[in-house]
């Protein structure tokens, strides 16, 4: 173990199988800031929306041996695709979005081989947008979606792979 960690285990970036989908979709609804992103995790949701997409990349994270998290790496374009992230509930606000995040984002560059990896979020996540930003994501526009029949406004941020490089060069991960 690295010991720069500070926890006793981290979390463990794995392929979704078959199984994590029906606990996913069992998880307990979002808090009231979040309520809006409960379609993520549910029978339509993200995981039958990007699980039938080929090129993309799909990841259970577990955490002690629980189920915390999900991400999704969806190719967009050759050498490039879209990240999305869904933690549990009981787990948001517990600095595991960026552990996650950093996990996911290496194995795009390093594993996948994507040179780009784009994201939207909400504008009203100011949370993920500052996490985001310190990850070396930068903004590129706006755009408005329809999600669960609602206009939803959205940030557009990217971070190419030299990005991502001079970020883990110039950081302590662990600290």
């Amino acid at each position: 173990m690295n010991s720069m960690h500070l926890r006793h285990h981290e979390p463990l970036l794995r392929p979704l199988v078959r199984e994590d989908v029906a606990i996913i979709e069992s998880w307990p609804d979002y808090p009231a800031e979040f309520n809006e992103l409960n379609y993520a995790l549910r029978k339509d949701g993200w995981l039958a929306e990007f699980g039938r997409r080929p090129d993309t990349w799909i990841y259970a994270v577990e955490d002690a041996g629980n189920l915390i998290a999900f991400t999704i790496l969806a190719t967009t374009a050759p050498g490039e695709a879209e990240f999305r992230i869904a933690l549990r509930a009981d787990k948001i606000g517990q600095g595991l979005g960026r552990t996650i995040t950093i996990d996911t984002l290496a194995k795009g560059f390093d594993e996948c081989g994507l040179l780009r990896i784009h994201l939207i979020v909400r504008k009203n996540n100011r949370r993920a947008i500052e996490l985001y930003q310190r990850l070396g994501f930068t903004h590129q526009g706006e755009c408005c979606k329809t999600v669960n029949n609602q206009p939803t406004d959205f940030l557009l941020m990217d971070l190419p792979y030299e990005s991502h490089e001079s970020f883990i060069a110039g950081s302590h991960l662990g600290c």
